[in-house]
This record gives structure tokens, sequence and C-alpha cells, in this order.
């Protein structure tokens, strides 16, 4: 793959954008962000308005740990293409790294009403709540992911850890007898369950 795309970095100024930014992606998948970089920049030169160019320059900015600078490549990318998903969901993510959680949330709510059932996208409202010490909404959000992956053994846990801070035992030990069941290796599942048949 990275051969053939190396091959049209010599066309055009939109052919070698669309190259480099694919270019871009797949070194970033292989964890060599300096090569990342460089075809991120490659990219951007070629087509300045290129989202996914904007994204990944924003992606490998991310990967160094410098939020701000990659909300800038995100929020730019929007710009371009006000329905770049992947640049909204990076966006509310370095929101949340900054502790900026409130805007995390309404970036996170925006992509939301574009993918009503990501399950990544209801993880992170999710989490975002329980952040903001708000349990019943972040229950609420859990239960709309449940049913859109309804055997995660990791999200029916934290409804479990959910329901038993709020004092609900009943519906505790089902979400934590539900994660058991899809995933009996899991000890702090396995210890609640123990306690709670001590109980």
């Amino acid at each position: 793959a990275l051969e053939t795309l190396k091959m049209f970095e010599k066309k055009d100024s939109r052919v070698k954008s669309a190259a480099a930014t694919n270019l871009s992606f797949l070194y970033y998948l292989g964890n060599e962000l300096a090569q990342a970089t460089n075809y991120a920049d490659l990219a951007i030169n070629s087509d300045r308005y290129n989202p996914a160019a904007l994204t990944n320059k924003g992606n490998t900015v991310f990967a160094n740990g410098d939020y701000e600078k990659a909300a800038e490549f995100y929020k730019e990318a929007l710009r371009n293409d006000s329905l770049c998903t992947e640049a909204l969901y990076n966006l509310g993510l370095a929101y949340k790294k900054l502790n900026r959680i409130d805007e995390a949330l309404d970036w996170f709510l925006k992509l939301h009403a574009i993918l009503p059932n990501s399950a990544q996208v209801l993880y992170q409202i999710a989490s975002i709540c329980e952040i903001m010490e708000d349990p019943s909404q972040a229950i609420e959000w859990l239960l709309q992911l449940i049913s859109v992956v309804p055997t995660d053994p990791r999200v029916l846990s934290k409804l479990g850890k959910l329901y038993d801070k709020e004092g609900d035992k009943s519906q505790a030990f089902h979400y934590y007898y539900e994660s058991y069941r899809y995933f009996p290796s899991n000890i702090e599942v396995i210890e609640w369950l123990g306690a709670y048949y001590i109980d």
C-alpha cells in the first residue's frame, strides 16, 4: 500500500494530497509519527483545504501531547468540512484531555446528532457525564450504548459500578452478572459478585 501510494506523489496537487493523506494515516497507524507528520505536512501543502490531511496533522500533534494545537487543526478541518466526523470526535477528545469538559461534551453531542448509533460516541458522552459527577445521566447514555453493543462486558460492569454507587444493588447485580457471563475472568467483577453473595 505504501509503495503504491508513493507512486502518486509526483502527480498533480489534489492526487498528491490524497496520496500523502493516506500515507500519513498508514504511518500513524504504524506508530511512525515522524513519517506521519511529514506526509501530513505534504498533504496540507498540496491542498490546504483537505479536511482529512488537517485531521491527520492534528492526530500527529495530539500523539505528541500538544492537545491545544491539535484542537486548532481539527477546527480548521471542520471549517473546510463541517461533517468531518473524525475531526469532530478527535476535537472532543482533545478538549477532554485539556479538561475543558463542557466543550468536549458539546462536540460529542454534535457528533451524536450525526452518528446516533456510534458506540464510541455514546461511551465518550457517558464518560464525560461521569466526570461531571452526573451518574444518572452517565447511566442513561450507557443504557443507550448497550442497546448498540449488548455483549460488551466492560460497559456492563461500568453500569454495575454506577448502579452500585447509586445504591441500587439489584440493578448493580444484574449488570455485574451480565458482565461476568460474557467475560468470566474479570477479577473486579468476581470480587463484587462474591461480596454481594456474602451480604
